[in-house]
């Protein structure tokens, strides 16, 4: 389970220093996530274990500051053929570098250091796909199709509607940072959560599920 620079491609040293994501199930560890040159100049899965998150930058927000820019904070994320709706916490990063992730499983996470949905760049959502061995806010991902509609409310009244173009799904020992992550010149999404089949013995999910998105409307 994220300044993004000047939009440039991502260096290699970027590319190099990798944050781990905590986990997306109770219990698990995650993948990575953006590189930790990404960090955002314009204006990025989930807790390990019964952690549930640090909270240092948890919990809804209006407009944020990052780098002396400001930014719409997103407040829900709805994905209608898959029932989902769901409020939004703020994730930063943990002092080890670790993505912070939802402290209530049944809800999303933005993670702030990145685009706001709807600005240029990758924005990244994360959510849990199961907790303590009952479904979560993103159990169902892997089954999202491409076509399939996502919007985004944002804090500045302002709503952004993507369009999934595709749904991957990646071993965590070989996710492909760059590919999900990469600078891009126009608004995009990421949502992220884990996948295969689940490890009960480690707690641990082997792969994590990634839907691409392309802005479609932005209101």
């Amino acid at each position: 389970m994220r300044g993004w620079g000047r939009r440039e491609a991502v260096s290699c040293a970027a590319a190099a220093a990798l944050l781990l994501l905590g986990g997306c199930a109770g219990g698990d560890p995650a993948s990575q996530a953006p590189p930790a040159g990404q960090q955002r100049a314009q204006g990025g899965q989930a807790a390990s274990g019964t952690e549930k998150g640090t909270g240092t930058e948890s919990g809804q927000g209006g407009e944020q500051e990052t780098g002396g820019a400001r930014k719409a904070a997103p407040q829900r994320i709805s994905v209608p053929s898959l029932n989902i709706s769901s409020t939004l916490e703020a994730l930063g990063k943990k002092k080890d570098g670790a993505m912070e992730t939802p402290v209530d499983p049944d809800k999303a996470g933005w993670y702030t250091p990145g685009p706001a949905p709807g600005e240029k760049g990758p924005a990244v959502i994360a959510g849990h796909v199961s907790w303590n061995g009952k479904p979560s806010v993103f159990h169902r991902l892997s089954s999202l199709k491409a076509g399939a509609a996502i919007e985004v409310e944002r804090a500045d009244g302002k709503s952004a509607k993507f369009t999934v173009s595709r749904v991957a799904q990646y071993p965590k020992n070989k996710f492909p940072t760059i590919e999900v992550y990469k600078n891009i010149d126009r608004p995009g999404l990421r949502l992220i959560t884990c996948g295969g089949d689940y490890d009960a013995s480690q707690h641990y999910y082997p792969d994590n599920v990634v839907v691409f998105a392309e802005l479609s409307e932005a209101e």
